[in-house]
């Protein structure tokens, strides 16, 4: 199993542990991590079976300006944008991620702000049979749970999990 990690994350796939399946064809990723996953499953040229997408970073409903100020927020003050970011994954859980944390960058952040997830992409993963399965939080605070599903649901098996934030606790 390979597994990506998600923005100002490392190492954090036992959060999700109770979904994460372990095996020699198995591709996963958290947020910024599941678009990493899914290049990844894409441009390989062995054997992908499935493809787990744990709250992936969808920002493709969001306008230019919304982008724009993410990344000015970030460069003008770093530690206030990381810090007011990580509140938003944690939310509704008060687990301590202190042992996951490393330090995103100004480039991270654009990417994962601008990836667009295309359709004809996602369609090829299942023309190899590549099963893939995105797991959401039903009250998300970093992404809109409800765009993601509309736009992922004729492709995926979808975990629309209640009561849930970004990490999905």
């Amino acid at each position: 199993m390979k597994f990506f990690s998600g923005f100002c994350f490392n190492d954090e796939q036992e959060l999700f542990k109770e979904w994460l399946e372990e095996g020699d064809f198995v591709v996963s990723g958290f947020s910024y991590g599941a678009i990493k996953a899914f290049e990844y499953a894409l441009k390989r040229r062995v054997r992908v079976d499935k493809l787990q997408l744990f709250s992936p970073a969808f920002f493709q409903d969001k306008d230019e300006k919304f982008k724009r100020l993410q990344t000015i927020s970030f460069r003008k003050d770093s530690e206030s944008y990381i810090k007011k970011f990580l509140a938003k994954t944690l939310n509704p859980s008060n687990i301590s991620i202190e042992k996951y944390y490393k330090q995103g960058t100004a480039k991270e952040l654009e990417e994962l702000l601008n990836y667009i997830w295309k359709e004809e992409k996602i369609k090829s993963l299942n023309d190899k049979g590549t099963t893939i399965e995105v797991y959401l939080g039903e009250i998300d605070k970093i992404i809109n749970p409800a765009k993601a599903l509309d736009f992922f649901k004729p492709f995926a098996d979808i975990y629309y999990i209640k009561m849930r934030g970004h990490i999905l606790r």
